[in-house]
């Protein structure tokens, strides 16, 4: 059974772990994404997580925390600087990680960990379409104002003058019989004989 074992010690001692999840770290930050095994990849996420979250308030203690863990000064900075801009508004799970299938070798479980925000496939905002505006006319938009409040008051008479028409040009429908091609024939026969 395994009571109490939440740590996942990789085969390594307890230096040599936090070594190599420090440089996993900081590679994940600096490239965004990395493949791994899907073990290392656990815990990676479990390590950095909580150094992503240090991020979103820029101060100095901040920093000094996420650098006694990286122990690199230019994954410390990306961190900082684009990183935690862009995750501000997520409460929590910046990484994700993507099962990539069996290593050749050694048929080891393969995974890439990404962080979730810099992955533009995934990610459900669209890029706005700009549109483009013309600067001419600019003269003519100052005089179209005028006119239009004069073509409205002109429009507003005719359609009141094509009412007037229309209601005294409204005559009832006569009852007609449909055609059919007998009754046509009928008479066409009885013009004949007249």
């Amino acid at each position: 059974m395994r009571h109490g074992k939440k740590i996942n010690h990789l085969g390594r001692t307890a230096s040599h772990r936090n070594a190599m999840l420090s440089n996993m770290a900081s590679s994940l930050i600096t490239h965004k994404r990395i493949n791994t095994t899907v073990a290392k990849a656990k815990a990676l996420q479990r390590y950095i997580e909580p150094l992503i979250t240090k991020s979103k308030t820029d101060d100095t203690n901040n920093r000094r925390v996420v650098f006694k863990y990286l122990q690199d000064k230019e994954a410390v900075a990306e961190l900082f600087r684009e990183v935690a801009p862009k995750i501000a508004d997520r409460p929590g799970g910046y990484t994700r990680i993507i099962k990539t299938g069996f290593r050749q070798g050694d048929s080891a479980d393969m995974a890439m960990i990404e962080l979730v925000d810099f992955n533009e496939l995934y990610t459900s905002a669209k890029p706005e379409k700009k549109t483009r505006r013309s600067r001419r006319g600019t003269s003519k938009k100052e005089e179209t104002p005028v006119a239009e409040v004069e073509t409205k008051d002109e429009v507003v008479e005719e359609v009141k003058a094509e009412e007037t028409a229309t209601e005294e040009t409204v005559e009832e429908p006569k009852a007609e019989t449909p055609e059919t091609p007998e009754a046509s024939a009928e008479e066409g026969t009885e013009e004949k004989k007249d």
